[in-house]
């Protein structure tokens, strides 16, 4: 692998760095133990915990076991191959990121692996700069995915996927339902008006001829409201609306 780029080893005032901030915990599942090696060390220097495996069964049965931030995967693995491995994550909903490491370079193949459930796809050979702010840009990303979103009694938003959960329920949103309902949660228990809504919202003056406003809220309380005992949305007749456990 002499064509990946080897990151310098970063000095301080008394020597190399032996120890690092702990930044996360990456799974590398490569058959190369070169490469694998490689990509441990500047990892660990980096600040990441690592576990590594060299075949598809010990490292799908690794992934399953642990946490990770970000899994580092190799397409032509002994025993399972990489695509089908980061299939079998996703069918158990196992959500950390998964990087794609191949000489498989062509679109089809790139195609293949986005829709098996990978995250970014890198081909052999890579500068290893490049992989590593790849994983960062992951590891980022699934900090947020784990974050809690904001939430109003029983119902919390996933604000990177756009969703809703009421009681551990999923509900799906267009765009527009979800920045309604957003708005909502973030002002709660407070009368919000529907030049409010729709100046936030829509982002445009309020045409009191226009139904748009009362579209939305239908659907969005048939998707919030239907089917649980206590209604969250209400109507002040008058006066607007408002995201509240009580009735007016």
């Amino acid at each position: 692998m002499d064509k990946i780029e080897f990151f310098k080893k970063r000095k301080i005032a008394n020597g190399d760095v032996e120890t690092a901030v702990e930044n996360g915990r990456i799974l590398i599942v490569e058959d190369d133990e070169s490469l694998a090696g490689l990509l441990r060390r500047s990892l660990v220097e980096e600040g990441y915990r690592v576990d590594w495996e060299e075949n598809g069964p010990a490292g799908l049965e690794r992934a399953l076991s642990g946490e990770y931030s970000c899994i580092l995967l190799d397409w032509m693995l002994p025993g399972l191959d990489g695509v089908s491995l980061c299939r079998r994550l996703r069918e158990e909903d196992r959500r950390e990121p998964v990087i794609m490491l191949t000489v498989k370079s062509s679109v089809e193949n790139k195609v293949e692996g986005l829709n098996a459930g990978a995250d970014d796809y890198v081909s052999k050979p890579f500068s290893l700069e490049e992989l590593l702010a790849r994983i960062q840009a992951q590891v980022r990303r699934n900090l947020l995915l784990t974050e809690p979103g904001p939430s109003y009694e029983d119902l919390r938003l996933d604000p990177i996927r756009h969703t809703a959960r009421r009681q551990g329920r999923l509900i799906e949103l267009t765009p527009k339902e979800y920045a309604l309902l957003d708005y909502f949660v973030h002002h709660p228990e407070q009368t919000v008006t529907e030049k409010e809504l729709i100046r936030n919202v829509w982002g445009m003056d309020f045409d009191p001829r226009t139904n748009v406003l009362n579209v939305y809220l239908h659907r969005l309380r048939t998707k919030i409201d239907k089917e649980f005992p206590l209604p969250l949305i209400h109507t002040l007749r008058g006066r607007g609306y408002r995201l509240s456990k009580e009735p007016p």
